[in-house]
Formats: C-alpha cells, structure tokens, sequence
C-alpha cells in the first residue's frame, strides 16, 4: 500500500482581500518549502473566504474538489456598471436606482435559479487563443465569448438597504457570481456591479473550519502537519 506523509493532502484557508489564489499557493510552497501546491478554484483578489489549498499528493485530487458545488455570500451595488462586473473594475455607467424593495429584489433574484446559460465577464482568466481574457481587455479588445452553462440552486437577498443589497448564491463549479450581479442590474434597468464576495462553502467543507492566511504562514511544519485533511480522507470524501 502507498504510504503517504502528514502534508500529503488539503489545508482549508480563509483567504483575505488582496492576494491571488496563486499569491497564496506560492506563499505557502516558499513558507513551508512543498513541491507540489495547488489551489481547488480561483478566488478573484478581492474576494475573501474558502480556498482549499493542497499539499503534496493531494494535488492529485484538485481536480475533484474542484468540481464540488459553492456557497458565496456578499454584497451587490446597485447603480454603478463596471467593466469587470466588480468593485475592481472602471465605472462604465452611473444611473439612478428605481425603488425596490427586499421582497422585489427577490422576485427577480428567483428568476436565476435552475440552469443559466452564462457569459463570461472580458475582465476574466479564460483564455482565447493562450491568452486570458483579462489581458485582451487591458488593449480595448472584446471578443465573442460561448455561454457557458451553470446552474443556480438558490439566489436569495437577505437584506437591503439602497444601493446595497445582501445576498447569499448556491452554484455549481465555474459560475460567475459578478456577471449575475451585472445581469440582475440590467434587469432592474440602473445597472449593478458585484461589491463585496466570500466564498463560505465548497463541497463539504466550510470556511468556519478554515484558518487565515496569515495564521498558516505563521506556523510550523509540524503545526501545519495537525491541520492537514489526509489524503485518503480527502478522496473518500
């Protein structure tokens, strides 16, 4: 039977605003001096919350714990349209937001859920041609990008105090939570852009069981070794 070492496996982080999902791969790998370090689904700057980091073999499994379903909550504002559909991006238009109220909101925020056939912001990673779109977007450069299919289980606001409203998004892999806040703005004709997001849930793992980063970068090897899911436990998971 293989063996396998205390770091071969997933570490659970809660990352802050700031960093890349790559930025914290690359922290721990020199921190902790790992080969191998992956990340199970990028995270935008800006965005906080669950970033499964994996260790060692347990990169083997990124695959798989990417494909798991997420849970994101955050805040959308309304009446202010960016080019990337979030708060890091150029206002592209400011309109006046009609009177809405929470349960209004709701009523449109229902119509996402089931299948959505979804466009990728420009402002994105996906490549065209071996090159991310976010670069061609730095050149002035749209191209036609496919819809790619996704599917919503629940969009549901929580509060909202204008021109922001608090939400909460379960998701399959891959969707694109600042193109629904973009498309819900377009609907209610004033526009709206993804302010705030953090990843609470991905698969069966919760960012209540995360630690931060800079927590983790402040640990042993040792330490580090207690809190690493082991591989097997991983791939039964």
């Amino acid at each position: 039977m293989q063996e396998f070492s205390a770091l071969d496996g997933a570490v659970l982080i809660d990352k802050p605003a700031g960093p890349t999902s790559h930025d914290v791969v690359d922290a721990i790998r020199r921190r902790f001096q790992i080969k191998k370090v992956g990340h199970c689904g990028t995270l935008d700057p800006n965005a906080t919350g669950l970033l499964i980091i994996v260790l060692g073999r347990g990169t083997k499994l990124s695959e798989k714990l990417m494909g798991d379903d997420k849970v994101y909550e955050g805040a959308i504002k309304f009446g202010e349209t960016t080019d990337s559909y979030d708060a890091d991006g150029e206002l592209t238009a400011s309109l006046p937001v009609p009177p809405t109220t929470l349960d209004q909101l709701n009523e449109e925020a229902a119509k996402f859920v089931g299948d959505l056939m979804q466009v990728p912001p420009m402002v994105s990673a996906i490549k065209k041609g071996g090159v991310p779109l976010y670069k061609l977007a730095r050149k002035g450069i749209e191209i036609v990008r496919e819809p790619r299919l996704v599917h919503i289980y629940n969009f549901r606001f929580t509060s909202y105090e204008p021109p922001l409203g608090l939400f909460k998004i379960a998701c399959t892999k891959g969707t694109y939570v600042r193109s629904i806040a973009h498309d819900l703005g377009q609907k209610l004709g004033c526009g709206a852009h993804l302010a705030v997001l953090r990843r609470s849930v991905s698969g069966k793992f919760d960012v209540a069981d995360a630690t931060p980063l800079d927590a983790v970068l402040q640990l042993t090897t040792t330490e580090l070794e207690k809190r690493v899911i082991p591989f097997l436990k991983l791939s039964l998971s």
